[in-house]
């Protein structure tokens, strides 16, 4: 009898260390993918597509982050949208727009709102949050791949009632990334493409977000070039250099 209990203990304990690890494998992953595109400092060259049934634009644009706090955008191209530029800074974002000389600041509330009429929202050009310290993660074995699914803590807030992420097995690189609304229905994909090497780093160059209740809308983000850990100017992210005219 006694033999018998020690039996069903160990398999009990092995069964809990084996959920730990899983969850802690899941936690890693997610934090190489939080960090994929950013690192500690980093400046990119993009390119940003959207398309629509009836129109399609295209946009040039640089960017700058600094960890996950923050991130510098300024459109180059088309000439009617250059000098546009967004700055987060810590939990605040700000838009300026250079036809009327405006900053705008971006209320929490517009966080989810389109970013320059695109299918991809303020939150996903600037991260607002970091997805390991908002989000419990689960990670699961599906044929080749990882698949992580991401549930909000308590005390997220968020419009996502889940979100999940399948990544190659081989080169731990995510390949698509769905987002649920609280009732459980997908409305949006994610998906990577294309992998390239940049300043010694290999990620996917190509992200393309298709919106599932707006047929014939997507965007695509490519990387042009991105380089990664360098120094940047003291002044990137003021609200001084997001009003610069160039």
């Amino acid at each position: 009898m006694a033999k018998r209990l020690f039996h069903i203990i160990f398999i009990f304990l092995h069964l809990i260390a084996s959920f730990v690890v899983a969850a802690d494998d899941g936690v890693a992953l997610l934090k190489k993918i939080d960090q994929l595109y950013r690192s500690d400092t980093s400046i990119a060259s993009m390119k940003m597509q959207i398309i629509t049934p009836n129109w399609q634009r295209t946009l040039e644009m640089q960017s700058w982050t600094r960890g996950m706090d923050d991130t510098f955008i300024r459109v180059l191209s088309p000439r009617k949208d250059r000098g546009v530029a967004t700055l987060k800074k810590d939990k605040e974002m700000w838009n300026y727009f250079p036809k009327i000389n405006k900053v705008i600041k971006v209320p929490p509330s517009m966080m989810m709102g389109s970013w320059m009429g695109s299918d991809f929202t303020n939150d996903d050009l600037v991260r607002e949050v970091s997805l390991v310290e908002e989000y419990h993660v689960d990670k699961a074995t599906d044929g080749d791949n990882f698949r992580l699914t991401l549930k909000p803590k308590q005390n997220t807030v968020t419009v996502w009632g889940k979100i999940e992420i399948v990544v190659n097995q081989q080169s731990l690189l995510p390949l698509e990334q769905s987002y649920f609304n609280e009732k459980g229905e997908k409305v949006r994909i994610m998906t990577f493409s294309e992998i390239r090497e940049f300043s010694g780093k290999k990620m996917p160059a190509i992200m393309t977000m298709q919106p599932l209740n707006k047929s014939g809308h997507k965007t695509v983000i490519e990387y042009v070039d991105a380089q990664f850990d360098v120094e940047l100017d003291k002044n990137v992210f003021t609200l001084r250099n997001l009003q610069k005219r160039f």
